[in-house]
């Protein structure tokens, strides 16, 4: 048995054997794609095992998740440091040989896909940062692929087809992906839900493909060599495959998919293929050894890459440095929207982080995320730093996760707060992976106005509060704004959304204030006898309130909680000296309440909008909401007397 044959047989074998033991799993991809596998592996990435994270190796994604011990026996017999060990506790406590692993550069891990489609539109980002940073810096810099595999299953789901529109429309030549083309899905044949051309749709969506049978390795090389002559197009290889290849009586079955092959299936399959049935986890050092020769490509490679000297520019754009922000000269008094005034900001933002690269889904006129003079990203501009999604909320969420995940940019994406409906689950994602993306959210409530309640968030901020690892900040002013942007573009363990106003709000006189919105929440206006606690818009009602409340005898103390997450790192002494102790307090936010009681204890007031918005003109919102200052101070006033 050649060398390269024994490889395919030893990572089915692996599968199955970790499968069978975790009683969990899904083997049947695994045993399906390892021809392509190791033809990819062997023969073209450029990869080194000793150093998984180098910066010009060529990225894998496995979009197809689910079949992730077909990465970890590859990442194992390669060298990289996933070990027997961690392949025996595949799906186990402890171990970084999880079910659905995200990302684990240190291990060879790029990204893969839990929900399927994210790892297809994330590699479509992490192709736009190359050709992006190989256009600034030059091919003896950046001069690498994004190679993939995807399954059915992803190219169902419209994140990939929104993702896959765009980077065909952008012609991004160096993504490569295989389609594994088993025709299996949990439920049955795929025929009972997706009678496609797969070949025609991705070809008129402006793709290269290709077709060949996935189990033959001399034809999907021959497939990936024509993939890499493809020019400016993005490559599918559409490769005709049988789940659970190998097993004699689970091959093209539905029950190969998400279960283990059973023990007995187990042997006969090993059997079957040419390797000992009665060992477990069986890997002859042949097979190690030929593994570790292809890797010899991607070493000499990294050590070629290495000898030559990075740029400047190379060194600023890896390299995080503290950002600060001038303001644009806001004054008390002045009257500006907090997406207006982060739009006077993207000009300097864009000198003081050069990296910083996004845009929004059809929306930049209205979000104001416009990086001035840019000519745009595009074919025949590809420095540009301005990128237009289109309508594709989704796909520009997966996608500018993968730009994070590439490094070298700093990337963000824009839309209407309401629409993160539409991504939450890239923005989930980005927390999960610790990916310092910035999400730039405007029209923040129900006063946007007249587009009514489709488009009027009220759920939403509570939503995303939830969400482990994400800053949720939302500006009370344009100053607010500014630092908020510096809390952003400083953090680097995860991602920020900035959750700005479509109305004009006063610049606030914070001459009395102690602290700022760099700790997450802040005393804006003392007070003894109660305490009202709003963030965005609602800040300066709670100011008027405020007014009208010391007119009628009583103190209130205004706190500007600008983000919760950031608010709650800080030392508890700080956060009992903002909110005080033993006083009543009342929040102010024109969103749902859900969650608020941890701010003001089970004995205060939460005045939110706990259903949906209506269509009027935002002023009229205001006054049937109840978020005027008669109005609060009254409820305030009751509370109290309560």
């Amino acid at each position: 048995m050649r060398n390269e044959e024994l490889a395919v047989a030893v990572v089915k074998g692996l599968a199955m054997d970790a499968v069978q033991r975790a009683n969990s799993g899904h083997p049947g991809m695994p045993m399906g794609m390892a021809d392509i596998a190791v033809t990819l592996w062997t023969r073209f990435m450029r990869v080194d095992p000793g150093c998984p994270t180098w910066a010009d190796r060529d990225r894998f994604v496995l979009s197809n998740g689910h079949g992730s011990m077909l990465l970890y026996a590859m990442l194992h017999l390669c060298g990289f440091p996933v070990t027997m060990e961690d392949l025996k506790n595949f799906r186990q406590w402890g171990y970084p040989t999880a079910g659905h692993p995200e990302r684990e550069p240190a291990l060879g891990i790029e990204t893969t896909t839990g929900p399927l489609g994210q790892g297809f539109a994330n590699g479509v980002g992490m192709a736009i940062a190359e050709e992006h940073l190989r256009a600034r810096l030059g091919a003896d810099q950046v001069d690498h692929h994004t190679y993939g595999f995807v399954s059915d299953g992803d190219l169902m789901e419209g994140v990939a087809a929104e993702a896959a529109s765009l980077a065909g429309h952008l012609g991004l030549g160096r993504l490569i992906y295989f389609y594994d083309d088993n025709r299996i899905s949990i439920d049955g044949g795929t025929e009972i839900t997706f009678s496609e051309d797969v070949g025609a749709r991705f070809r008129s969506l402006g793709w290269h493909t290709v077709s060949v049978d996935g189990h033959d390795r001399s034809a999907v090389a021959e497939a990936t060599r024509e993939a890499l002559d493809a020019g400016d197009q993005p490559s599918l290889v559409i490769c005709r495959t049988h789940i659970a290849h190998g097993s004699p009586n689970k091959v093209d079955t539905p029950g190969a998919h998400g279960a283990p092959l059973g023990a007995a299936e187990v042997r006969l399959a090993k059997m079957n293929i040419g390797i000992p049935p009665e060992e477990d986890f069986w890997a002859p050092p042949e097979v190690y050894d030929f593994m570790s020769e292809a890797m010899e490509r991607g070493r000499a490679a990294r050590r070629d890459w290495e000898s030559r000297e990075r740029s400047a520019e190379w060194r600023v754009l890896h390299a995080h440095r503290p950002v600060q922000l001038e303001s644009p000269g806001f004054e008390p008094g002045d009257s500006i929207a907090t997406r207006s005034a982060s739009g006077k900001l993207f000009g300097q933002i864009g000198e003081k982080v050069p990296g910083f690269i996004g845009g929004a889904a059809d929306l930049a006129e209205s979000t104001k995320t416009v990086l001035p003079g840019d000519p745009g990203f595009s074919r025949s501009a590809r420095t540009g730093r301005n990128i237009h999604f289109g309508v594709r909320e989704h796909g520009m969420g997966g996608i500018v996760n993968g730009m994070a995940l590439h490094g070298g940019v700093r990337p963000y994406g824009s839309t209407f707060f309401v629409f993160t409906d539409y991504m939450r689950p890239s923005i989930r994602l980005s927390a999960l992976m610790e990916l310092p993306c910035i999400w730039v959210m405007t029209h923040d409530s129900i006063m946007l106005g007249e587009d009514g309640p489709t488009h009027q968030p009220v759920e939403h901020l509570a939503g995303l509060r939830a969400m482990p690892g994400l800053w949720v900040i939302r500006p009370a002013d344009a100053t607010e704004t500014v630092e908020a942007w510096e809390m952003a573009l400083n953090r680097t363990d995860g991602p920020t959304v900035l959750v700005l106003s479509r109305q004009n709000l006063p610049v606030l006189d914070r001459s009395r204030a102690r602290g700022g919105a760099a700790r997450g929440g802040y005393m804006l206006r003392p007070g003894e006898d109660v305490v009202l606690i709003a963030g965005g818009s609602e800040v300066s009602l709670a100011l008027e309130a405020a007014d009208l409340l010391e007119s009628r005898g009583i103190s209130a103390r205004v706190v500007s909680l600008t983000c919760w997450e950031a608010f709650a790192e800080q030392d508890s002494s700080y956060r009992r000296e903002v909110l005080g102790a033993g006083i009543p307090r009342v929040s102010v936010e024109a969103g749902a309440t859900f969650g608020w009681e941890r701010m003001v204890g089970a004995e205060g007031l939460a005045i939110g909008i706990d259903s949906f918005g209506a269509s009027a003109p935002y002023e009229v919102l205001a006054r049937e909401f109840g978020f005027v200052a008669e109005a609060v101070a009254e409820r305030v006033l009751s509370q109290i007397s309560a």
